[in-house]
Protein backbone atom coordinates (compact mmCIF):
# COMPACT_ATOMS: atom_id res chain seq x y z
CA UNK A 1 0.00 0.00 0.00
CA UNK A 2 1.58 3.35 -0.99
CA UNK A 3 0.43 6.54 1.30
CA UNK A 4 0.74 10.02 -0.27
CA UNK A 5 0.75 13.36 1.59
CA UNK A 6 0.14 16.77 0.13
CA UNK A 7 1.08 19.64 1.90
CA UNK A 8 1.71 22.97 1.60
CA UNK A 9 -0.96 24.74 0.02
CA UNK A 10 -2.50 28.05 1.09
CA UNK A 11 -3.98 31.45 0.05
CA UNK A 12 -1.82 33.63 -1.99
CA UNK A 13 -2.24 37.11 -4.19
CA UNK A 14 -1.74 36.44 -7.94
CA UNK A 15 1.69 37.09 -9.09
CA UNK A 16 2.91 34.83 -5.50
CA UNK A 17 4.32 31.73 -5.81
CA UNK A 18 3.74 27.95 -3.70
CA UNK A 19 5.91 24.89 -3.14
CA UNK A 20 3.57 21.99 -2.61
CA UNK A 21 5.30 18.93 -1.30
CA UNK A 22 4.00 15.44 -1.25
CA UNK A 23 5.36 12.84 0.92
CA UNK A 24 5.63 9.22 0.37
CA UNK A 25 5.54 6.63 1.83
CA UNK A 26 7.67 4.33 0.28
CA UNK A 27 11.17 4.54 -1.66
CA UNK A 28 10.94 5.63 -4.84
CA UNK A 29 12.71 2.95 -6.14
CA UNK A 30 9.23 1.52 -6.43
CA UNK A 31 7.62 3.65 -7.93
CA UNK A 32 7.60 4.51 -11.95
CA UNK A 33 5.90 7.62 -12.33
CA UNK A 34 4.59 10.29 -10.12
CA UNK A 35 1.97 13.18 -10.58
CA UNK A 36 0.31 16.38 -10.18
CA UNK A 37 -3.38 17.27 -10.54
CA UNK A 38 -5.75 20.10 -9.58
CA UNK A 39 -9.50 19.65 -9.43
CA UNK A 40 -11.52 23.51 -9.11
CA UNK A 41 -15.36 23.13 -8.38
CA UNK A 42 -17.16 22.21 -10.71
CA UNK A 43 -14.15 21.23 -13.38
CA UNK A 44 -12.82 18.03 -14.33
CA UNK A 45 -9.71 17.05 -12.64
CA UNK A 46 -6.52 18.31 -14.85
CA UNK A 47 -3.51 17.31 -14.75
CA UNK A 48 -0.64 19.32 -14.34
CA UNK A 49 3.41 17.02 -14.43
CA UNK A 50 4.80 13.81 -14.21
CA UNK A 51 8.24 13.03 -13.29
CA UNK A 52 9.29 9.43 -13.92
CA UNK A 53 11.87 7.43 -11.70
CA UNK A 54 14.61 8.02 -14.12
CA UNK A 55 13.77 12.48 -13.41
CA UNK A 56 11.98 13.10 -16.78
CA UNK A 57 9.21 15.04 -16.38
CA UNK A 58 6.60 15.71 -18.44
CA UNK A 59 4.20 18.96 -18.44
CA UNK A 60 0.64 19.52 -19.49
CA UNK A 61 -0.08 23.09 -21.30
CA UNK A 62 -1.77 24.38 -18.27
CA UNK A 63 1.62 24.11 -16.47
CA UNK A 64 4.08 24.70 -18.88
CA UNK A 65 6.49 27.78 -17.88
CA UNK A 66 5.43 28.08 -14.32
CA UNK A 67 5.47 25.02 -12.52
CA UNK A 68 8.41 23.14 -12.01
CA UNK A 69 7.68 19.16 -10.75
CA UNK A 70 10.72 18.02 -8.88
CA UNK A 71 11.71 14.80 -6.55
CA UNK A 72 13.71 14.54 -3.47
CA UNK A 73 13.87 10.64 -3.36
CA UNK A 74 16.21 11.09 0.21
CA UNK A 75 13.07 12.37 1.64
CA UNK A 76 10.70 10.36 -0.03
CA UNK A 77 9.08 13.62 -1.61
CA UNK A 78 7.49 15.26 -4.34
CA UNK A 79 7.30 19.10 -5.28
CA UNK A 80 5.62 21.35 -7.22
CA UNK A 81 6.86 24.55 -7.67
CA UNK A 82 4.50 27.38 -8.53
CA UNK A 83 5.36 30.76 -9.54
CA UNK A 84 3.26 33.68 -11.07
CA UNK A 85 0.25 32.34 -9.75
CA UNK A 86 -3.06 33.07 -11.20
CA UNK A 87 -6.71 33.13 -9.78
CA UNK A 88 -7.65 30.64 -11.87
CA UNK A 89 -4.85 28.35 -10.44
CA UNK A 90 -7.38 28.38 -7.38
CA UNK A 91 -7.82 24.21 -7.00
CA UNK A 92 -7.84 21.10 -4.84
CA UNK A 93 -4.22 19.98 -6.01
CA UNK A 94 -3.34 16.07 -5.41
CA UNK A 95 -0.21 14.06 -6.23
CA UNK A 96 -0.90 10.50 -7.49
CA UNK A 97 1.46 7.87 -7.95
CA UNK A 98 1.62 4.82 -10.39
CA UNK A 99 3.97 1.93 -9.09
CA UNK A 100 4.69 0.08 -12.82
CA UNK A 101 3.85 2.28 -15.89
CA UNK A 102 6.58 4.97 -16.91
CA UNK A 103 5.31 8.43 -17.56
CA UNK A 104 3.96 9.11 -20.83
CA UNK A 105 1.73 11.79 -22.21
CA UNK A 106 -1.55 11.09 -24.21
CA UNK A 107 -2.90 13.75 -26.43
CA UNK A 108 -1.29 16.51 -24.21
CA UNK A 109 -2.55 14.98 -21.12
CA UNK A 110 -0.69 12.65 -18.34
CA UNK A 111 -1.63 9.42 -19.94
CA UNK A 112 -0.87 7.19 -16.72
CA UNK A 113 -3.53 5.09 -14.55
CA UNK A 114 -2.37 6.60 -11.50
CA UNK A 115 -3.17 4.32 -8.76
CA UNK A 116 -2.61 5.89 -5.47
CA UNK A 117 -3.77 9.13 -4.49
CA UNK A 118 -3.51 11.77 -1.71
CA UNK A 119 -5.86 13.33 0.22
CA UNK A 120 -5.06 16.86 -1.68
CA UNK A 121 -4.53 20.36 -0.78
CA UNK A 122 -5.78 23.46 -1.12
CA UNK A 123 -4.62 26.34 -3.33
CA UNK A 124 -7.00 29.84 -3.64
CA UNK A 125 -5.41 32.58 -5.56
CA UNK A 126 -6.53 36.17 -5.13
CA UNK A 127 -6.46 38.86 -7.22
Amino acid sequence: QVQLVESGGGSVQAGGSLNLSCAVSVYPSRVACMGWFRQAPGKEREGLASIAISGTTRYTDSAKGRFTISQDNSKNTLYLQMNSLKPEDTAMYYCAADLYQLCYLHSGNLGNRFGYWGQGTQVTVSE
